[in-house]
C-alpha cells in the first residue's frame, strides 16, 4: 500500500498526486492510500477526506464512466472550471473578468450517445466503464433527460434484434419537440427481416435511422431556434442543454449587441443565427452541408426574421477572409475542440468591433485569444457555461470588442 496527498485534478477530473500519479474519484488535499500500478491508484481508500466531498447522488457512479466528478461539491466544481479557464488564460498572458458559472439543471441534458451490446441472456445498454470497454447497463441517470431513460427498453430489444455479440452499437439520442430522435450505427446490415421489424419502435422514436439510411419519420424531430424549426440531420450536433443554449445565446447577443451585420462562423444548424436574426441581418456558414440545408429550410419556414443567408465552407481549411468579414461589424464563433487558429486570425486582420466567442476548450480558447487580443481587441469577460454537469469538460462564452483607433 503506498499513501498519497492529492495535490491538484488532472483535465479528466482524475486526483493527481506527487509522481505523478493519478488517483480517479478524489479532491486536491485528500490523503489515500491503495495500490499503485503503471503510475495509477485505480481503487483508493480515502483516508482524510475533503470538506468539499460529498455522497455521489447516483448509484452508477463507481462503475459508469459517463460521470468523473459527483463525489465533488457544487461549489468546488464551479470554482475548478473557472480555474482551469483562468489557467489556460495565464499560460497565454491573458486575463480578463469572469462572469458567475451558470449550471444546467440535473435531468436535463437532451442529447446523448448510449452503448449497446447483445449478450448470452439478452442485451446491455448503458455508458462505458471508465477507461473500459465493457458496458455498464444503467437503470437511472441523474443527467440524462427523462425521455432518455424512458427509451432504454427500447434501446435493448433493437440491440437483441439488430446487434451482434462481436460489435458494440452506437445509439445518438437527441430530445426533440414530439419524441426522442434515434440514430444507430454499429449494428447488422438493414436486411428485410430487419427493414420490417424496425417500425415497431415508432411509438417511441419520432425517428429512426440505422446507419446511413432513415427507417421511419412518424414526426420530423425539429428544434426550436428562436423564430424557426429546424430538423437537424441525424446525430447532428446540438448543445447539450436547453438551458445551457439558452444561457450561451443570452451571451451572443449581448455580444452582438446593435451590430447591424453578423456573422455566424461554425453555425451549424442556426442554433444562434437563427435568433440572432431577429434583430439583424445574418450570414451563417458551415461546412456540414446537411446542417446548412436545415438551416436553410428552418428560414424558409420562419417569420418575422431579418435576411438570413447561407454558406457551405471548411473553414479549417478556407476560413472566411478578411475581405470578406469587412462586410460584417459582428461576429458569432462556435468552434469544436480544435479551436479556430485560422479564422481567428483572419478575425484578427479584419478588426470587427465585436465578437461573441464560444468555446468547449479552454486551451485552444486562451490560444484563439491571445490572438485576438495581441490584434487589438479586448477581452471584455468570460462566463463559464456549464451543460455536463459532474463531468471536467468545460464550456464558456466570451465577448471580444475593438474599439476604432
Amino acid at each position: 500500500m503506498t499513501q498519497l496527498m492529492i495535490q491538484r485534478l488532472g483535465h479528466k477530473g482524475d486526483g493527481i498526486a506527487a509522481g505523478p500519479v493519478l488517483v480517479p474519484m478524489t479532491l486536491p488535499g485528500e490523503t489515500v492510500d491503495g495500490d499503485v500500478h503503471d503510475g495509477r491508484m485505480d481503487a483508493p481508500r480515502v483516508l482524510t477526506p475533503s470538506p468539499d466531498r460529498v455522497k455521489a447522488p447516483c448509484r452508477h457512479f463507481r462503475q459508469c464512466g459517463g460521470c468523473a466528478l459527483q463525489h465533488a461539491s457544487d461549489g468546488f466544481l464551479a470554482r475548478w472550471k473557472q480555474e482551469v479557464v483562468e489557467t489556460a488564460l495565464a499560460a497565454q498572458g491573458v486575463s480578463t473578468a469572469f462572469r458567475p458559472i451558470h449550471v444546467s439543471p440535473a435531468q436535463t441534458r437532451r442529447r446523448a450517445t448510449l452503448a449497446g451490446t447483445r449478450t448470452k441472456k439478452g442485451a446491455l445498454v448503458g455508458f462505458h466503464a471508465r477507461r473500459s470497454d465493457t458496458i455498464v447497463p444503467i437503470t437511472e441517470c441523474h443527467v440524462l433527460h427523462p425521455d432518455l431513460i424512458e427509451a432504454l427498453p427500447a434501446l435493448a430489444e433493437m440491440t437483441r434484434m439488430g446487434g451482434s455479440r462481436s460489435a458494440t452499437l452506437s445509439f445518438a439520442l437527441t430530445v426533440a419537440a414530439d419524441g426522442v430522435d434515434c440514430a444507430v450505427t454499429g449494428g447488422k446490415p438493414l436486411d428485410e427481416s430487419l427493414r420490417l421489424s424496425l417500425p415497431k419502435f415508432l411509438p417511441r422514436f419520432t425517428r429512426l435511422t440505422w446507419g446511413d439510411e432513415t427507417v421511419f419519420t412518424e414526426t420530423p424531430p425539429s428544434q426550436q431556434f428562436g423564430k424557426a424549426a429546424v430538423v437537424p440531420p441525424p446525430g447532428a450536433f446540438l448543445q447539450a442543454t436547453p438551458d445551457g443554449e439558452a444561457a450561451l445565446l443570452a451571451a451572443m447577443e449581448e455580444a452582438t449587441s446593435g451590430a447591424k451585420m453578423i456573422v455566424d462562423l461554425f453555425a451549424g444548424c442556426g442554433t444562434f443565427s437563427l435568433p440572432l436574426a431577429a434583430n439583424a441581418p445574418v450570414h451563417a456558414v458551415e461546412g456540414s452541408r446537411e446542417m446548412i440545408a436545415a438551416l436553410d429550410h428552418g428560414v424558409r419556414h420562419a417569420n418575422g426574421l431579418k435576411q438570413v443567408t447561407t454558406e457551405g465552407r471548411d473553414l479549417f481549411r478556407r476560413p472566411l477572409m478578411a475581405d470578406d468579414l469587412a462586410a460584417f461589424d459582428a461576429a458569432v464563433i462556435d468552434p469544436p475542440r480544435a479551436g479556430a487558429e485560422a479564422q481567428v486570425a483572419e478575425l484578427a486582420t479584419a478588426r470587427l468591433s465585436r465578437i461573441g466567442f464560444v468555446s468547449c476548450n479552454p486551451v485552444t480558447f486562451a490560444r484563439d485569444a491571445k490572438t485576438l487580443t495581441d490584434a487589438g481587441y479586448r477581452l471584455d469577460w468570460v462566463q463559464v457555461i456549464d451543460q455536463f454537469r459532474w463531468s471536467p469538460h468545460v464550456e464558456l462564452a466570451a465577448q471580444f470588442t475593438r474599439h476604432a483607433g
